[in-house]
């Protein structure tokens, strides 16, 4: 994630998003930069049109219902009401009790 803002900050100030550009960046803020990282950023970046990604991604907002949370799991199936959960567990009731009426 680093190495994304390092680029990030690069194009805000309008330096060239290039290795040593993001090593300088990485090593100022006191970090330890990897070389394959570094190129792999440079190399990914290289055909992308940073202004246009960016105002893509602030032109798709993003609802809150369909944003999973914390837990992985979307809000709308977080919490399930009570009587789904029952009538779940008489289903599984009723397919045991079929299961045992065969094997006595």
């Amino acid at each position: 994630m680093e190495y994304i803002y390092a680029a990030l900050l690069l194009h805000k100030l309008k330096q060239p998003v290039n290795e040593d550009n993001v090593k300088k960046v990485m090593s100022a803020a006191g970090g330890a930069p990897d070389e394959v990282r570094v190129k792999a950023l440079v190399s990914a970046l290289g055909e992308v049109n940073i202004d246009e990604a960016l105002k893509n991604a602030a032109a798709a907002p993003i609802s809150v219902a369909a944003a999973p949370s914390a837990g992985g799991v979307a809000p709308a199936q977080a919490a399930k009401p009570a009587e789904e959960s029952k009538e779940e567990e008489k289903k599984e009731e009723q397919a045991l009790e079929g299961l045992s009426s065969l094997f006595g």
